[in-house]
Protein backbone atom coordinates (compact mmCIF):
# COMPACT_ATOMS: atom_id res chain seq x y z
CA UNK A 1 0.00 0.00 0.00
CA UNK A 2 1.17 3.49 -1.03
CA UNK A 3 2.22 5.98 2.02
CA UNK A 4 -0.18 8.92 2.07
CA UNK A 5 1.30 12.30 0.88
CA UNK A 6 2.92 13.97 3.96
CA UNK A 7 0.66 17.26 4.94
CA UNK A 8 3.41 20.05 4.01
CA UNK A 9 2.87 23.20 6.43
CA UNK A 10 5.92 25.13 4.82
CA UNK A 11 7.80 24.37 8.12
CA UNK A 12 11.28 22.63 8.50
CA UNK A 13 11.48 18.95 9.06
CA UNK A 14 13.14 18.35 12.37
CA UNK A 15 15.78 16.09 10.48
CA UNK A 16 16.87 18.73 8.50
CA UNK A 17 17.68 21.05 11.29
CA UNK A 18 20.59 18.73 11.77
CA UNK A 19 21.64 18.71 8.05
CA UNK A 20 24.53 20.31 6.46
CA UNK A 21 24.19 22.49 3.11
CA UNK A 22 25.54 19.42 1.11
CA UNK A 23 23.00 17.32 2.74
CA UNK A 24 20.03 19.55 2.29
CA UNK A 25 20.66 20.03 -0.84
CA UNK A 26 21.36 16.73 -2.12
CA UNK A 27 17.89 15.73 0.01
CA UNK A 28 15.77 18.30 -2.59
CA UNK A 29 17.38 16.24 -5.69
CA UNK A 30 14.70 14.03 -7.75
CA UNK A 31 14.75 10.32 -6.44
CA UNK A 32 15.65 8.02 -9.26
CA UNK A 33 14.21 4.72 -10.12
CA UNK A 34 14.90 1.38 -12.24
CA UNK A 35 11.11 1.38 -13.30
CA UNK A 36 10.29 -2.18 -14.95
CA UNK A 37 9.18 -0.81 -18.51
CA UNK A 38 6.43 -3.25 -18.74
CA UNK A 39 4.55 -1.10 -15.69
CA UNK A 40 4.73 1.99 -17.60
CA UNK A 41 1.90 3.10 -19.77
CA UNK A 42 1.43 5.88 -22.28
CA UNK A 43 0.32 9.28 -21.34
CA UNK A 44 -3.75 9.59 -22.20
CA UNK A 45 -4.24 11.14 -25.58
CA UNK A 46 -0.55 11.87 -25.54
CA UNK A 47 -0.31 14.41 -28.48
CA UNK A 48 3.17 14.35 -29.68
CA UNK A 49 4.63 11.52 -32.46
CA UNK A 50 6.95 9.30 -31.59
CA UNK A 51 8.76 8.26 -35.15
CA UNK A 52 10.90 5.60 -35.42
CA UNK A 53 13.62 7.72 -37.85
CA UNK A 54 16.83 8.56 -38.05
CA UNK A 55 16.97 10.61 -34.90
CA UNK A 56 15.53 6.99 -32.77
CA UNK A 57 18.02 5.03 -34.69
CA UNK A 58 20.97 7.34 -32.65
CA UNK A 59 19.01 7.81 -29.57
CA UNK A 60 18.81 3.94 -29.24
CA UNK A 61 22.60 3.27 -30.57
CA UNK A 62 23.46 5.78 -27.62
CA UNK A 63 21.32 3.76 -25.09
CA UNK A 64 23.17 0.98 -26.23
CA UNK A 65 26.34 2.12 -25.59
CA UNK A 66 25.86 4.92 -22.87
CA UNK A 67 22.71 3.67 -21.13
CA UNK A 68 20.03 6.21 -20.70
CA UNK A 69 21.42 9.26 -19.56
CA UNK A 70 18.51 11.57 -18.85
CA UNK A 71 15.51 9.68 -16.82
CA UNK A 72 12.01 9.68 -17.72
CA UNK A 73 9.32 11.30 -15.72
CA UNK A 74 6.77 9.46 -14.20
CA UNK A 75 3.74 9.85 -12.27
CA UNK A 76 2.64 7.05 -10.12
CA UNK A 77 -0.94 5.40 -10.57
CA UNK A 78 -3.44 4.26 -8.34
CA UNK A 79 -3.08 0.27 -9.71
CA UNK A 80 0.42 0.15 -8.94
CA UNK A 81 1.42 1.37 -12.44
CA UNK A 82 3.14 4.20 -13.83
CA UNK A 83 2.46 6.76 -16.40
CA UNK A 84 5.05 8.40 -18.76
CA UNK A 85 4.76 12.90 -18.13
CA UNK A 86 8.11 13.37 -20.27
CA UNK A 87 10.14 10.90 -22.07
CA UNK A 88 7.56 9.25 -24.43
CA UNK A 89 11.17 9.12 -27.28
CA UNK A 90 13.30 7.52 -24.52
CA UNK A 91 11.40 4.90 -23.20
CA UNK A 92 10.55 3.95 -26.77
CA UNK A 93 13.94 3.80 -27.58
CA UNK A 94 15.13 1.84 -24.24
CA UNK A 95 12.48 -1.15 -25.59
CA UNK A 96 13.95 -1.36 -28.95
CA UNK A 97 17.29 -1.17 -27.36
CA UNK A 98 15.81 -4.12 -25.40
CA UNK A 99 16.12 -2.53 -21.82
CA UNK A 100 13.76 -4.37 -19.35
CA UNK A 101 13.78 -0.67 -16.95
CA UNK A 102 14.16 2.29 -17.42
CA UNK A 103 15.63 5.68 -14.88
CA UNK A 104 12.65 6.92 -14.40
CA UNK A 105 12.04 10.15 -11.79
CA UNK A 106 8.89 9.54 -10.08
CA UNK A 107 6.56 12.58 -9.24
CA UNK A 108 3.46 12.51 -6.95
CA UNK A 109 1.46 14.91 -9.41
CA UNK A 110 -2.61 15.73 -10.31
CA UNK A 111 -3.63 14.88 -13.94
CA UNK A 112 -3.61 18.93 -14.94
CA UNK A 113 -0.55 19.37 -13.31
CA UNK A 114 0.60 16.45 -15.46
CA UNK A 115 -0.49 17.69 -18.52
CA UNK A 116 1.33 21.33 -18.32
CA UNK A 117 4.86 19.82 -17.50
CA UNK A 118 4.46 16.59 -20.23
CA UNK A 119 3.34 19.90 -23.05
CA UNK A 120 6.47 22.34 -21.65
CA UNK A 121 8.98 19.09 -21.33
CA UNK A 122 7.92 18.49 -25.18
CA UNK A 123 8.05 21.71 -26.59
CA UNK A 124 11.65 22.16 -26.19
CA UNK A 125 11.95 20.18 -28.72
CA UNK A 126 13.74 21.67 -32.13
CA UNK A 127 10.88 20.41 -34.49
CA UNK A 128 6.82 20.48 -33.74
CA UNK A 129 4.39 19.48 -35.98
CA UNK A 130 1.56 21.68 -36.36
CA UNK A 131 -0.86 18.42 -35.37
CA UNK A 132 1.41 18.76 -32.27
CA UNK A 133 1.41 21.88 -31.15
CA UNK A 134 -2.67 21.86 -31.79
CA UNK A 135 -3.65 19.22 -29.51
CA UNK A 136 -0.93 20.02 -26.85
CA UNK A 137 -1.68 23.85 -27.06
CA UNK A 138 -5.73 22.55 -26.12
CA UNK A 139 -4.73 20.26 -23.74
CA UNK A 140 -3.03 22.95 -21.65
CA UNK A 141 -5.13 25.45 -22.01
CA UNK A 142 -8.06 23.37 -20.62
CA UNK A 143 -5.50 22.13 -17.50
CA UNK A 144 -5.03 25.99 -16.85
CA UNK A 145 -8.58 26.51 -17.18
CA UNK A 146 -9.66 23.69 -14.56
CA UNK A 147 -6.95 25.09 -12.31
CA UNK A 148 -8.11 28.38 -12.42
CA UNK A 149 -11.42 28.15 -11.17
CA UNK A 150 -13.12 28.65 -8.38
CA UNK A 151 -16.58 28.18 -7.21
CA UNK A 152 -18.13 31.01 -4.54
CA UNK A 153 -21.21 31.38 -3.05
CA UNK A 154 -23.54 30.95 -5.98
CA UNK A 155 -21.61 27.99 -7.01
CA UNK A 156 -20.56 29.94 -10.41
CA UNK A 157 -17.19 29.02 -12.24
CA UNK A 158 -15.20 32.26 -13.55
CA UNK A 159 -16.50 33.59 -16.74
CA UNK A 160 -14.61 34.40 -20.04
CA UNK A 161 -12.31 36.43 -18.22
CA UNK A 162 -11.00 33.50 -16.96
CA UNK A 163 -10.94 31.42 -20.48
CA UNK A 164 -9.13 35.04 -21.90
CA UNK A 165 -6.88 35.02 -19.19
CA UNK A 166 -6.01 31.28 -19.70
CA UNK A 167 -5.22 31.65 -23.36
CA UNK A 168 -2.83 34.44 -22.81
CA UNK A 169 -0.97 32.24 -19.90
CA UNK A 170 -0.29 29.57 -22.82
CA UNK A 171 0.74 31.93 -25.36
CA UNK A 172 3.58 33.33 -23.03
CA UNK A 173 4.60 29.91 -22.11
CA UNK A 174 4.85 28.46 -25.70
CA UNK A 175 6.34 31.55 -27.18
CA UNK A 176 3.65 32.35 -29.62
CA UNK A 177 1.11 35.08 -29.55
CA UNK A 178 -2.39 34.66 -28.52
CA UNK A 179 -3.84 35.06 -32.14
CA UNK A 180 -1.48 32.23 -33.31
CA UNK A 181 -2.56 29.81 -30.00
CA UNK A 182 -6.11 29.87 -31.45
CA UNK A 183 -5.76 29.24 -34.62
CA UNK A 184 -3.73 25.78 -33.56
CA UNK A 185 -5.99 24.71 -31.41
CA UNK A 186 -8.67 25.32 -33.85
CA UNK A 187 -6.48 22.48 -36.12
CA UNK A 188 -7.95 20.00 -33.67
CA UNK A 189 -11.13 20.07 -35.77
CA UNK A 190 -9.69 19.21 -38.10
CA UNK A 191 -10.05 16.06 -39.55
CA UNK A 192 -7.10 13.80 -39.91
CA UNK A 193 -6.48 13.27 -43.54
CA UNK A 194 -6.70 17.15 -43.89
CA UNK A 195 -4.20 17.56 -40.62
CA UNK A 196 -2.35 15.57 -42.14
CA UNK A 197 -1.72 17.62 -44.89
CA UNK A 198 -1.08 20.32 -42.67
CA UNK A 199 1.78 18.54 -40.96
CA UNK A 200 2.93 17.47 -44.19
CA UNK A 201 3.21 21.84 -45.24
CA UNK A 202 1.08 20.92 -48.03
CA UNK A 203 -1.99 23.34 -46.59
CA UNK A 204 -0.42 26.44 -44.33
CA UNK A 205 -2.18 27.24 -41.21
CA UNK A 206 -4.53 30.23 -42.12
CA UNK A 207 -6.65 28.48 -45.08
CA UNK A 208 -6.76 25.06 -42.61
CA UNK A 209 -7.84 27.46 -39.82
CA UNK A 210 -11.21 28.49 -42.55
CA UNK A 211 -11.18 24.52 -43.03
CA UNK A 212 -11.72 23.47 -39.54
CA UNK A 213 -14.83 25.74 -39.59
CA UNK A 214 -16.93 23.52 -42.35
CA UNK A 215 -19.03 19.94 -41.10
CA UNK A 216 -16.75 17.24 -41.29
CA UNK A 217 -18.55 15.42 -44.40
CA UNK A 218 -17.99 19.10 -46.03
CA UNK A 219 -14.11 18.74 -44.85
CA UNK A 220 -14.22 15.02 -46.38
CA UNK A 221 -15.62 16.49 -49.77
CA UNK A 222 -12.63 19.09 -49.65
CA UNK A 223 -9.97 16.19 -49.20
CA UNK A 224 -11.34 13.80 -51.85
CA UNK A 225 -10.82 17.33 -54.57
CA UNK A 226 -7.39 17.92 -53.37
CA UNK A 227 -6.60 14.36 -53.99
CA UNK A 228 -8.64 14.67 -57.66
CA UNK A 229 -7.37 17.77 -58.71
CA UNK A 230 -3.62 17.49 -57.27
CA UNK A 231 -3.46 21.40 -55.38
CA UNK A 232 -4.69 22.83 -52.33
CA UNK A 233 -7.13 25.24 -51.49
CA UNK A 234 -5.76 29.11 -51.44
CA UNK A 235 -6.87 31.10 -48.11
CA UNK A 236 -9.03 32.75 -50.55
CA UNK A 237 -10.53 30.20 -51.23
CA UNK A 238 -11.39 28.61 -47.94
CA UNK A 239 -12.91 31.76 -47.06
CA UNK A 240 -15.03 31.45 -49.74
CA UNK A 241 -16.07 28.03 -48.81
CA UNK A 242 -16.25 28.95 -45.29
CA UNK A 243 -19.15 31.60 -45.92
CA UNK A 244 -20.83 29.22 -48.74
CA UNK A 245 -21.04 26.77 -45.78
CA UNK A 246 -22.31 28.98 -43.06
CA UNK A 247 -25.42 29.90 -45.56
CA UNK A 248 -26.07 26.23 -45.62
CA UNK A 249 -25.24 25.71 -49.61
CA UNK A 250 -21.59 23.91 -49.97
CA UNK A 251 -21.66 21.09 -51.60
CA UNK A 252 -19.16 18.63 -53.58
CA UNK A 253 -20.18 20.36 -57.18
CA UNK A 254 -19.22 24.02 -55.71
CA UNK A 255 -16.12 22.98 -53.77
CA UNK A 256 -15.06 21.61 -57.23
CA UNK A 257 -15.62 24.47 -59.36
CA UNK A 258 -13.55 26.77 -56.63
CA UNK A 259 -10.71 24.24 -56.27
CA UNK A 260 -10.34 24.43 -60.16
CA UNK A 261 -9.50 28.44 -60.22
CA UNK A 262 -6.19 28.63 -61.63
CA UNK A 263 -3.80 29.84 -58.73
CA UNK A 264 -0.56 31.30 -59.62
CA UNK A 265 1.23 29.85 -56.93
CA UNK A 266 0.23 26.09 -57.96
CA UNK A 267 0.43 26.52 -61.43
CA UNK A 268 3.16 23.89 -61.43
CA UNK A 269 3.91 22.14 -58.16
CA UNK A 270 6.24 19.78 -56.57
CA UNK A 271 5.76 18.17 -53.51
CA UNK A 272 8.56 16.61 -50.90
CA UNK A 273 8.12 15.23 -48.24
CA UNK A 274 8.88 17.15 -45.16
CA UNK A 275 10.31 13.89 -43.37
CA UNK A 276 12.98 13.03 -46.32
CA UNK A 277 13.85 17.13 -46.33
CA UNK A 278 14.37 17.21 -42.35
CA UNK A 279 17.92 15.59 -42.50
CA UNK A 280 18.92 18.40 -44.88
CA UNK A 281 18.04 21.04 -41.94
CA UNK A 282 19.57 22.67 -39.30
CA UNK A 283 17.36 21.93 -35.92
CA UNK A 284 17.97 25.78 -35.37
CA UNK A 285 15.26 26.58 -38.85
CA UNK A 286 11.19 26.14 -37.23
CA UNK A 287 8.82 24.15 -39.28
CA UNK A 288 6.99 27.52 -40.66
CA UNK A 289 10.25 28.94 -42.24
CA UNK A 290 11.35 25.17 -43.92
CA UNK A 291 10.05 26.70 -47.39
CA UNK A 292 12.22 30.29 -46.94
CA UNK A 293 15.08 27.40 -46.08
CA UNK A 294 14.87 25.58 -48.96
CA UNK A 295 14.52 28.28 -51.53
CA UNK A 296 17.58 30.19 -49.70
CA UNK A 297 19.72 26.78 -50.38
CA UNK A 298 18.40 26.46 -53.41
CA UNK A 299 19.87 29.51 -54.65
CA UNK A 300 23.10 29.50 -53.14
CA UNK A 301 23.32 26.20 -54.96
CA UNK A 302 22.75 28.07 -58.00
CA UNK A 303 25.30 30.38 -57.62
CA UNK A 304 27.67 27.62 -56.39
CA UNK A 305 27.06 26.26 -59.98
CA UNK A 306 27.06 29.31 -61.53
CA UNK A 307 31.08 30.15 -60.23
CA UNK A 308 32.08 26.07 -60.57
CA UNK A 309 30.78 26.47 -64.45
CA UNK A 310 32.84 30.08 -64.81
CA UNK A 311 36.21 28.34 -63.65
CA UNK A 312 35.76 25.38 -65.47
CA UNK A 313 35.26 27.38 -68.73
CA UNK A 314 38.29 29.77 -68.01
CA UNK A 315 40.49 26.29 -67.75
CA UNK A 316 39.37 25.26 -71.59
CA UNK A 317 40.04 28.47 -72.85
CA UNK A 318 43.68 28.41 -71.46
Amino acid sequence: MREKPKLDLGLTAYDDLFKNEQELAESKLPKIYDIPIELIDEFPDHPFKVKLDEDMDQLVESIKERGLITPITLRPKEDGRYEIVSGHRRKKACEIAGLSYVKADVREMGRDEAIILMVESNLQRSVILPSEKAFSYKMRLEALKRQGKRVDLTSDPLGPKLGTRSNQEVADQVGDSMTQVKRYIRLTELIPDLLDLVDEGKIALRPAVELSYLSKDEQQMVFKQIEICECTPSHAQTIRMRKISQNGGLNSAMIEDIMLEEKPNQREKVSVSYDKVRKFIPESIPFEETGSYIMDALEFYQKYRSKVSQINNKNKTR
